[in-house]
């Protein structure tokens, strides 16, 4: 079958959803490609359902500290994994049928499901369907990056994708990598009862974030036993009859890690590999992300590329404001761009990471006139009476513009307490508008006009 669109959308993530609303409302008649489940990975295999099981994994750890606040629990708690892996599911469920049922009942929007690949700029095959429209949308996302690792291949192994199907308790963890997705299952892992393991290649755990920021997050995880090895510079893994055997180190067995299961969290690469884009004309880098401008237009007039795939982002809310910044240009002619927004994401360990703009390191590097407020969150009353004092917060202001340049809080309450930070860093307001501020006490946030008030040469 032929069939011609107004717009063709490929994949129904955080960007692709929306913008199919906002299309039709405007007149639009749509196709929508998804070739598995609907959402994308923020539902299926991201956001949702890993932090569903930090969720569980926190209870388990409140539940553990209970003797703490004074209260008494029986003996015998246990993690029912199967139930744990259930809730999970429940929850990723509401919001994938949610969203199909939200495209298919839409008006002017035809689903197909199955694997979209252009044949031309403006045609795209989806089995025996050949779709055309003057405008496509892509938001395909990404998936594990598998790295060229001997031995890999004679082992099995997991990625953040296949842990969702876990209903046990894994013995013993591996995980290679230390990024944000290993370290979020390292922690719950720990707590669900697991012994787990981190391996990174480099030498610090969350690469991108300053030093002081590495060294708190590592020290929050070997706190519960997890063990970091770091600097692990002749990886390879083979099979081992309790399961996989991770060599660490160049120096022989003794460093070697022994593990019941191996998860495999190393990055991620985008979804661009199978979708005909050189049929298309559309140009990829070198790591197969789609190339846009700021305005996120590919190579190719009339095809935008959204979300995990352009390389952009790889957030759940950068994706959507990719849809944001895409439908207010093509609909409302409106002069948006990616240039405009200021990096901002949340690390969802316990506590949380919450950062916003440059980091101290970036700030140093481009020689910027700048002072910087420390505190520790011993001297945050909130984290104190709630028992959770591990971490720090500082914030970098321009000495001379006294516009905010960056902040990290890692501590209780961290991932919301950042946006009272980055909205005044959208406001372009100084940073006095925010020190001058009275809080609600007692709170996390009341402590960052204190720490403004305290600011010193960085």
């Amino acid at each position: 079958m032929a069939a011609s669109f107004d717009a063709i959308i490929i994949g129904t993530g955080q960007a692709g959803s929306p913008l199919a609303g906002r299309l039709t409302q405007a007149g639009m008649k749509i196709a929508v490609v998804e070739r598995r489940y609907f959402g994308g990975t923020c539902v299926n295999t991201g956001c949702i359902p890993t932090k569903t099981l930090v969720a569980s994994a926190e209870a388990a750890h409140r539940a553990r500290r209970a003797a703490d606040f004074g209260v008494q629990l029986p003996a015998g708690m246990h993690v029912d994994m199967r139930f744990v892996k259930s809730r999970k599911d429940a929850v990723s469920a509401l919001s994938r049928v949610g969203i199909e049922k939200y495209l298919k009942g839409m008006t002017g929007c035809t689903v197909f499901e199955g694997h979209a690949r252009f044949e031309s700029s403006r045609q795209v095959r989806v089995g025996e369907d050949i779709l055309s429209a003057p405008r496509i949308f892509i938001n395909t996302g990404g998936r594990a990056l598998i790295p060229d690792m001997p031995g890999l291949d004679t082992v099995d192994y997991r990625t953040n994708s296949t842990m969702m199907d876990v209903d046990f308790l894994p013995p013993h963890l591996a995980i290679v990598g230390g990024g944000s997705v290993s370290l979020e299952f390292a922690q719950m892992y720990r707590r669900f009862g697991s012994e787990v393991t981190v391996i990174e290649k480099g030498p610090r755990l969350a690469g991108r974030e300053d030093p002081d920021v590495s060294d708190a997050i590592r020290d929050i995880l070997t706190s519960e036993g997890i063990d970091v090895r770091l600097g692990a510079e002749c990886m390879s893994v083979a099979k081992d009859r309790e399961g996989v055997r991770v060599r660490v180190s160049c120096k022989g067995s003794d460093s070697d890690v022994v593990a019941s299961h191996l998860l495999m969290a190393v990055g991620r690469r985008p979804n661009t590999d199978d979708l005909g884009l050189d049929k298309a004309g559309i140009a990829t880098d070198g790591r197969g992300f789609i190339v846009v401008d700021d305005t996120l237009r590919t190579s190719v007039p009339g095809v935008w590329a959204l979300g995990d795939c352009n390389g952009k982002g790889a957030f759940t809310h950068t994706s959507y404001n990719d849809f944001e910044i895409v439908a207010a240009n093509v609909l409302d002619g409106g002069g948006r761009s990616v240039a405009d927004r200021i990096p901002a994401y949340a690390l969802y360990i316990d506590p949380p990471l919450g950062r916003a703009g440059l980091t101290e390191t970036e700030i140093r590097a481009r020689g910027l006139p700048a002072l910087i407020g420390r505190r520790p969150m011993t001297r945050v009353t909130r984290a104190v009476e709630k028992g959770e004092t591990q971490g720090f917060m500082k914030i970098i202001v321009n000495a001379e513009s006294k516009r905010i340049l960056g902040a990290a809080i890692l501590g209780t309450g961290g991932d919301e307490v950042i946006h009272c930070i980055l909205d005044v860093m959208y406001a372009g307001a100084p940073f006095t508008v925010l020190q001058r501020a009275m809080h609600i006490h007692p709170t996390v946030s009341e402590l960052i006009p204190t720490m403004l008030g305290e600011l010193r040469p960085l």
